[in-house]
């Protein structure tokens, strides 16, 4: 047994990395779907999606309503108003990439919602194999393997196979990182428009190429700098910052409301807040959010900050000091501490946080450095465990407020 496994195992080293990862993707996706028809089989009345939902029903559920919107209405020239006169939700809160390359593909395939999994699914391999390029040559090719497995059958796994623009995002993300670590900065002028109108992040990426560039600049003795290379970080960083504020211009300019970006992305953020919220403060939204979860769970709402400010300090020191994440390399940790910021000062967290966390993919390779076995299956177990409560809550249930993905 011993010895067969052993030929196996050097059989599988011999077999090229794309067929790897498609191996690993393709037998994820098959546990996905398992999942999902057994979600479909619990679905009741109750549920978002009634009793006896098929897996269509599923890929086009939640926020892929949205860009199938999107995709068939475009956006509103007026926004809606609440009865309260608030600006309401509305498609000016999702980016159009994904909504029209769904609708072209389903021009092909016959529906919005097929050429939606297919986008999906096609991303997910590709982002699969870019996530492995951007980690072999740092923790080397098995952990590696390991890495894009954690990444194929973790909790989210759903979004590979839904309409939703995660995994079209993620590719073009680790496209932009390679790119950015390998210092061919010119491939940055064609991702960071494509990134900015997928999905919001964007600006988390130009906060990561300007410390990225102060990086450089303290690094170049050991690592030389040229006057070419400063050129392509400060325009692609400058290129980041414009692409991400691009989107609130053109709502402002299209319902002729300068916070209608704003204001559509606050819709949904009053649905949590007794009172509502007056307007955008940044890092307002995790303060408020921390009390609230703390008196849902019974617990003072004064320890709600206090619990928030021990997560920060906790992160930023595993960022800073765990070995397994410094294997990662200084520029994995910059994006992971960037984005993070990114998303404490903007995003309310609730039960969507779990998916916006998505862009810190790379820290899976953290996990897969430990060589134990034990462990790595472990991390396996707990991605599929994590994968089917996500999916029961979200798709079998999905009938209270946090359980929205």
């Amino acid at each position: 047994m011993a010895q067969l496994a052993l030929t196996l195992a050097r059989r599988w080293a011999r077999v090229p990395v794309p067929l790897q990862v498609a191996v690993i993707y393709l037998v994820a996706r098959a546990v996905t779907t398992a999942l999902m028809i057994v979600a479909a089989l619990q679905s009741t009345s109750l549920s978002r999606f009634g009793a006896d939902p098929g897996l269509g029903d599923f890929v086009v559920g939640w926020d892929a309503q949205w860009y199938w919107l999107v995709a068939e209405e475009g956006y509103p020239s007026t926004l809606p108003r609440t009865d309260s006169g608030d600006v309401g939700e509305s498609a000016w809160a999702f980016m159009p990439v994904f909504a029209y390359a769904a609708k072209g593909i389903g021009f092909l395939v016959g529906s919005w919602g097929a050429g939606a999994l297919l986008l999906s699914f096609g991303a997910g391999y590709l982002a699969c194999l870019a996530l492995n390029r951007l980690l072999r040559e740092r923790i080397g090719r098995a952990a590696a393997l390991w890495a894009v497995t954690f990444f194929a059958f973790g909790p989210l796994a759903a979004m590979f196979q839904v309409g939703y623009a995660e995994t079209l995002f993620l590719l073009l993300l680790f496209l932009a990182l390679d790119a950015t670590i390998r210092r061919r900065y010119v491939w940055l002028y064609l991702l960071i428009p494509v990134m900015a109108f997928t999905r919001p992040g964007i600006l988390a990426f130009a906060l990561y190429l300007g410390l990225h560039g102060i990086l450089r600049v303290l690094r170049r003795r050991e690592d030389p700098l040229r006057r070419l290379e400063v050129v392509h970080i400060l325009a692609a960083g400058a290129l980041a910052v414009a692409c991400g504020f691009a989107w609130q211009l053109i709502a402002g300019v299209v319902t002729g409301d300068v916070d209608a970006y704003l204001a559509t992305e606050l819709a949904w953020r009053r649905l949590w807040i007794v009172g509502g919220v007056e307007g955008f403060i940044p890092f307002e939204g995790w303060v408020q959010a921390s009390s609230f979860w703390f008196a849902q769970w019974g617990l003072p709402t004064g320890w709600g900050p206090a619990a928030l400010a021990l997560l920060v300090v906790a992160l930023a020191a595993a960022l800073l000091y765990l070995p397994q994440v410094r294997r990662l390399g200084p520029d994995l940790r910059l994006w992971s501490a960037s984005y993070l910021l990114y998303l404490l000062a903007v995003f309310f967290p609730q039960s969507s946080t779990f998916r916006l966390l998505l862009p810190v993919s790379p820290l899976w390779g953290a996990l897969a450095v430990p060589r134990s076995r034990l462990w790595r299956l472990g991390v396996l177990a707990a991605c599929a465990a994590g994968q089917w409560i996500w999916i029961f809550h979200v798709y079998a249930l999905g009938n209270t407020f946090w359980q929205v993905p």
